[in-house]
């Protein structure tokens, strides 16, 4: 944008600029043709009094003719001695008296003419006239190296264009110091908008912000202020619905659990196991009756409704603008990881896996709670999706940076590199994907990563297989 402009602003000042020189250069010439004019006329009025200074003829043949210099001519040529000359020439062309440069064709009128001749470096104006004289009719020239229309041509480069191109310079570093400086309050706030987090709708300070920029500030507080409220009410619209369907999905879900439980105990009285013993439920007067079959379908559906409301509040609990009043507090990655493989390792167990922990002394900044929300939907995704016979292993230590980590291996089908981005977006699955779920696992861990200041990162296992999961905590830092 600031280079924009400087190039903008330079170009608009050169430009007159430009046009500036060639209007001084037209006035110094026209100045100088002025003068030139008044010169020209000085030479015309001194040619007949050189014409008379020829008083007499040679006093020998072959000689040249007497010569008494008029005083005005002897006080131009004192004037501009080193820059004026003269000379007569007869009618051949042949210098009789003076310098021998200050020669020229012999006119065929009587009327004055002018030329210019280089000489020693000097350009002079040379004006010839031929004339009768003491001597006969001769012709006599003066020569004047100050007429100012012919040195205009050299003194064009130091007075015009040397100047200007000094001008252009200096105004070209004075562009790129008055833009930079002009704009640095607007780039200042370009570039803390641009760090911003999306989630970070905080309003800006106007106080401290430039009076230049205040007014856009002041918009751009009143659109995150709209923002923030939009924002605001689908967060508590989210956090309420899911708080509401908490208590009426807990109690759906123990009645399941236990029609569930009774089929079960039916089943192993007929004695063969069989899946489709019916099981009661009474519904006001009346009785419906479902198989087993059924009621472990139906069971599977209130615990997945249940654990995708209670992912809904996790998100909504997660998210940045809700925690600013919680203080952060020390966490023992270590006590962490351990508590959820005694939490997760039933399922494990019934499900064939090898739940497994290896883990070091590592402590992050962060809400325990929020950071156990995390590492439960990544250990519960690893058992989710290996099959039986894998392994799952929970990790945690020191990193390199001085910071920690938390990790979550599996053996499972992995995640395509292709598909790694897009599974942290909110209920989005891999196509093909095997088991169900809701496609929220892992975009809470990212939220939640996010909020801790930390980076999640999906890799691949060492063998090439399965899935990584990695979180990278800064450096821990004191805590209130």
């Amino acid at each position: 944008m600031t280079s924009a402009l400087r190039i903008r602003l330079l170009l608009l000042l050169i430009l007159p600029l430009c046009a500036l020189a060639l209007a001084g250069a037209w006035l110094d010439y026209r100045s100088a043709d002025e003068a030139a004019s008044r010169h020209d006329q000085r030479l015309l009025r001194l040619l007949p009094a050189l014409a008379d200074s020829v008083v007499a003829p040679p006093v020998s043949d072959g000689g040249p003719p007497l010569l008494l210099l008029a005083p005005p001519v002897e006080e131009f040529l004192r004037q501009n001695s080193g820059f004026s000359g003269y000379s007569v020439q007869d009618l051949s062309g042949r210098v009789l008296l003076g310098e021998d440069w200050v020669q020229s064709a012999v006119p065929a009128t009587h009327d004055p003419e002018f030329h210019s001749v280089e000489y020693d470096s000097v350009t002079y104006r040379v004006a010839v006239q031929r004339s009768r004289t003491g001597a006969g009719e001769l012709v006599v020239a003066l020569a004047d190296g100050s007429d100012p229309r012919q040195q205009w041509g050299k003194q064009m480069l130091l007075r015009v264009l040397l100047p200007n191109l000094v001008l252009v310079a200096a105004a070209a570093l004075a562009i790129h110091w008055a833009v930079r400086r002009a704009f640095k309050p607007l780039v200042d706030l370009a570039e803390a908008v641009a760090r911003r987090s999306p989630r970070d709708l905080n309003p800006i300070d106007e106080a401290a912000s430039p009076v230049e920029v205040r007014p856009l500030v002041y918009s751009l507080n009143r659109l995150f202020a709209l923002v923030n409220e939009q924002a605001e009410g689908q967060r508590r619209f989210v956090a309420d619905a899911a708080h509401q369907l908490r208590t009426p999905l807990a109690s759906l879900q123990a009645q399941v659990e236990a029609w569930a439980l009774s089929a079960q105990a039916g089943s192993g009285r007929e004695g063969h196991g069989s899946k489709q013993a019916p099981a009661q439920m009474v519904l006001g007067h009346g009785a419906i009756y479902l198989g087993a079959d059924q009621i472990e379908k139906l069971r599977q559906a209130t615990r997945r409704t249940s654990k995708l409301a209670h992912q809904l509040l996790a998100l909504s609990r997660a998210d940045a603008r809700s925690l600013d009043a919680q203080a952060m507090q020390s966490v023992d990655l270590k006590d962490l990881c351990e508590s959820l493989l005694e939490a997760f390792l039933d399922a494990a167990t019934a499900k064939g896996l090898d739940l497994g922990l290896e883990v070091a002394p590592a402590r992050a900044v962060g809400h325990g709670w929020l950071l156990r929300e995390l590492l439960t939907n990544l250990v519960d995704n690893a058992i989710k999706y290996t099959p039986a016979g894998g392994a799952v292993t929970i990790r945690c230590g020191g990193a390199a940076n001085g910071g920690a980590f938390l990790q979550v291996e599996d053996d499972g089908p992995g995640i395509p590199e292709a598909e790694q981005a897009r599974v942290l977006q909110r209920f989005y699955r891999v196509p093909g994907a095997a088991g169900e779920g809701t496609g929220l696992g892992l975009a809470i861990a990212d939220e939640i990563a996010r909020v801790h200041g930390a980076a999640l990162g999906l890799g691949r296992g060492p063998a090439g297989r399965g899935l990584v999961v990695t979180v990278f905590f800064a450096p821990t830092r004191k805590v209130r």
